[in-house]
């Protein structure tokens, strides 16, 4: 078997200038920083986002939630009309369904930042 350095030797390889060389080096590594703070910065942005999101989850079913308490739904008398049944079905259940909303929410919120690294 041939060793390396004999067959580089007898073959002669062209090789480019050393200055050129290095001009080039620096500038594929200049382009590699670009990419790595854009997408560090990508990635700055979408962890702020869910942040803000799983914030505003937060706020929005404890609003909620004080609205339900503080301003209950009146009663309203059940007649034959689909839509007082309907009226009557929710105010049966609208607690369970503000706390499914809210509990939505923040699930989803508590999702988006445990997913940091998908692109969002």
């Amino acid at each position: 078997m041939m060793d390396i350095e004999q067959y580089l030797r007898d073959n002669k390889p062209e090789m480019p200038e050393e200055g050129q060389f290095l001009v080039e080096t620096n500038a594929r590594l200049r382009n590699v920083e670009g990419v790595k703070k854009c997408v560090n910065e990508d990635l700055r942005r979408g962890r702020m986002a869910l942040i803000i999101t799983l914030a505003v989850g937060l706020a929005l079913g404890c609003l909620i939630s004080l609205w339900v308490v503080f301003y209950p739904m009146p009663s309203i008398e059940v007649g034959q009309s689909a839509i007082a049944r309907i009226m009557a079905g929710l105010k049966e259940w609208k607690d369970f369904l503000i706390a499914l909303v809210a509990g939505c929410a923040i699930a989803l919120g508590v999702v988006f930042m445990t997913r940091k690294n998908e692109a969002f």
